[in-house]
């Protein structure tokens, strides 16, 4: 506590002035505390292990994750697999970050019962604020970024540094596919910060270490189970769970970035949101009066009944809006992307493709048993690929089409036509074959 006590030093006059301690001055001292606990301590190990673990798994079995972007390519560029890893940190590992590194940061002072001593030692609350935020958010960087470096590095030592199948099928080579995965934990980064501002909410209103660390794991679950049952784009637009999904379309040909421009503002909406009422709160409370205690449970369950309400809301309003998934967008990904993967494979079976060359083909969408069988995210889309043939005729494909609601979606094609998972080329090991399950995705309103 020594370095949040002021220094005195006598004056001419024989009275001492007071040196009031800086913010950082007070994340120092936060940043100790942070490296004395043990779960801040394994936070760093997990980041590093985690990803090297999945990839060792990769390296032992042949399955790959079948619902993730960029899942089918695990075995064939390590990109991939960083790209795999994001996609789960953004739904569960950034909220996990968040709750372990900003739960405690002002609960833990209710929980110890410090406040009365930190308050009366020279320090503003105005510099605790400060420095305790401040901590938090840059721990949560090291931390994203140290993940992310890690994902990369297992997905490079595991699958190596081969071209990558973008998701409207167009190959990306190495260095550009390098930069884009780079890209894409750069701008996760807001997001997870938002994360971070709303575990230090919880933590300031709450007084609980425990629901510091779980709330931002709970908001991260309802934000998801919001993108599924809502087919509105206002409710979807205002979660941290879309701006999570704001790095799909850098990989997209051609690339679309209004998703990220609105994520990041809605992620800096959080954090200078929660921010202003966590301040709100530590301004007026009362460290030393007789509400000072934290006594029972009243606080928390008030604090939950507002969080069940707004949840409430937010299921009510989640169909407010009219959605831009449409048969129109996803027609023309869905035929793009189709016949990219179709000259991706004849490549990989040794096949002669002619540069530039692309089929003529055109595709037609519809919902299957819903009022509204043109627009709206589900599983229940078919979609009728029209490929020509050299006779002067079509052939017809059909595909069942999965679309979430951030505009990606995923295809699967009848065997009898496309082939088996696995395709086998002349004279070298089975690769998987491109048009069996393919992901893709296009632009959507945000």
């Amino acid at each position: 506590m020594s370095e949040l006590q002021a220094t005195a030093a006598a004056g001419p006059s024989g009275r001492y002035e007071t040196r009031w301690p800086s913010v950082w001055a007070v994340s120092r001292f936060e940043t100790a505390k942070l490296l004395a606990q043990w779960p801040t301590r394994i936070l760093p190990l997990v980041c590093v292990l985690a990803p090297l673990a999945f990839a060792a798994i990769l390296r032992i079995q042949s399955g790959v994750p079948q619902d993730t972007l960029f899942g089918s390519w695990v075995h064939t560029s390590g990109f991939a697999v960083a790209l795999v890893i994001l996609s789960f940190a953004g739904a569960w590992g950034f909220p996990v970050i968040a709750g372990v590194v900003g739960g405690d940061m002002f609960s833990g002072e209710d929980r110890l019962g410090t406040w009365k001593t930190v308050l009366t030692r020279s320090c503003t609350r105005e510099e605790i604020f400060l420095g305790k935020a401040a901590t938090a958010f840059v721990y949560t960087v090291a931390m994203v970024l140290l993940l992310g470096a890690a994902s990369i590095l297992a997905g490079v030592l595991a699958t190596g540094t081969q071209p990558l199948v973008g998701l409207t099928g167009q190959t990306l080579g190495s260095g550009h596919a390098a930069a884009l995965t780079v890209a894409s934990w750069g701008v996760s980064l807001l997001p997870a910060l938002g994360f971070t501002a709303l575990a230090l909410l919880i933590s300031a209103v709450t007084r609980s270490s425990a629901a510091g660390m779980l709330g931002p794991l709970l908001a991260a679950l309802a934000m998801q189970l919001f993108g599924l049952i809502g087919s509105g784009d206002i409710v979807r637009a205002l979660l941290l769970s879309t701006a999570l999904d704001a790095w799909n379309g850098m990989f997209a040909a051609p690339a679309y970035t209004r998703p990220i421009e609105w994520g990041a503002v809605i992620s800096l909406a959080y954090v200078l949101g929660c921010l202003v009422i966590a301040w709100l709160n530590l301004r007026q409370r009362d460290v030393a009066g007789a509400g000072s205690e934290v006594r029972g449970w009243g606080r928390q369950l008030r604090v939950l009944a507002v969080a069940v309400g707004l949840v409430a809301l937010l299921g009510v309003v989640g169909n407010l809006g009219t959605t831009s998934i449409t048969d129109g967008k996803l027609d023309r990904s869905i035929a793009l992307t189709f016949a990219n993967l179709t000259a991706l494979q004849q490549t990989d079976l040794g096949r002669h493709v002619p540069a530039g060359s692309h089929l003529d083909d055109s595709a037609i969408c519809s919902r299957q048993g819903v009022h509204h069988a043109y627009r709206g995210p589900g599983d229940n889309w078919l979609c009728t690929i029209y490929v020509p043939r050299l006779s002067n005729g079509l052939t017809q494909v059909n595909y069942d089409v999965t679309v979430k609601p951030n505009g990606c979606y995923t295809a699967e094609g009848p065997e009898t036509f496309i082939g088996p998972l696995t395709i086998h080329r002349r004279n070298g090991p089975p690769i998987v074959n491109p048009l069996f399950r393919f992901d893709g995705c296009f632009e959507v309103a945000p």
